[in-house]
């Protein structure tokens, strides 16, 4: 069995005396997908940016592939493999595909005082990456991002993390402000991904996306992880009554029936 390449162990997270994040263990494999499911106000987004970087946790250990690491930036995270999409892509609507696929990491040509924008190879690199994820409407670099949908940027971002060799792809909501084409269509870049042998983190409240494309499951509830599954385990009824904290209301009335019937006994 392969280590996982993301391994998280009893992560707790405070803030001052605010609790955030209570002993989260997650791990996820080379070409699996990691549906992470809760609610508003589940702990989702602490979680991400102690997995990019952005935060320390208190306590607990992060493992990059057998190894204990300590992320300090998100540039930290990101050398070490880990690339995080949030919900609108990352790019900038004012800058052409090829400069924001390659924001901050520009191909130059010319040498010395006289090096420049290497247009040309940024834009043939940008689209092929694009198209390689099965957006073939996109086939001119110098297009202006603010240009494209929403789906078009998710995959723009995508195949910019997969270009700069991402091995974990952590995928904040991808599809929630996308319609139900785009959706689809963002659901089977990710399977793409998932076949390159990245693992990725699908972040998401969507039960139906996540059955689409989830190998593993985890829901949070209020900082804590309340499930962990493999795929076909639970229903899409059994997690979404899950999420909305169903099976702790199952149990209370399970407890209050056999109270009554007790108390109520002649």
């Amino acid at each position: 069995m392969n280590p996982p390449l993301l391994k998280l162990t009893n992560v707790n997270k405070s803030f001052g005396p605010i609790d955030v994040l209570y002993d989260i263990s997650l791990e996820v494999k080379a070409g699996e997908v990691l549906c992470l499911l809760g609610d508003n106000g589940a702990g989702k987004s602490t979680l991400i940016r102690i997995m990019s970087g952005v935060h320390t946790p208190t306590s607990g250990t992060i493992e990059m592939n057998g190894k204990v690491v300590a992320f300090k930036s998100p540039r930290d995270a990101s050398e070490h493999g880990i690339a995080t999409v949030h919900q609108f892509g990352g790019t900038f609507p004012l800058m052409s595909i090829g400069r924001s696929f390659f924001v901050g990491a520009e191909p130059t040509k010319g040498w010395g005082p006289f090096k420049r924008f290497d247009r040309v190879r940024a834009n043939d690199i940008a689209v092929k990456a694009v198209q390689g994820l099965g957006i073939t409407r996109i086939d001119d670099g110098d297009r202006l991002v603010g240009g494209l949908s929403g789906g078009e940027r998710q995959a723009l971002a995508i195949a910019r993390a997969v270009h700069f060799g991402a091995s974990v792809l952590i995928l904040d909501e991808p599809t929630a402000a996308l319609g139900v084409k785009e959706a689809a269509h963002v659901l089977r870049i990710v399977l793409q991904a998932r076949r390159k042998g990245i693992a990725v983190i699908f972040i998401t409240h969507n039960v139906v996306h996540a059955l689409t494309v989830g190998d593993h499951f985890a829901v949070l509830i209020r900082g804590a992880k309340a499930a962990d599954f493999k795929k076909g385990e639970k229903s899409r009824e059994e997690i979404t009554d899950l999420m909305a904290g169903g099976e702790h209301m199952a149990e209370l009335e399970a407890e209050i029936e056999s109270y009554m019937a007790v108390h109520d006994a002649p």
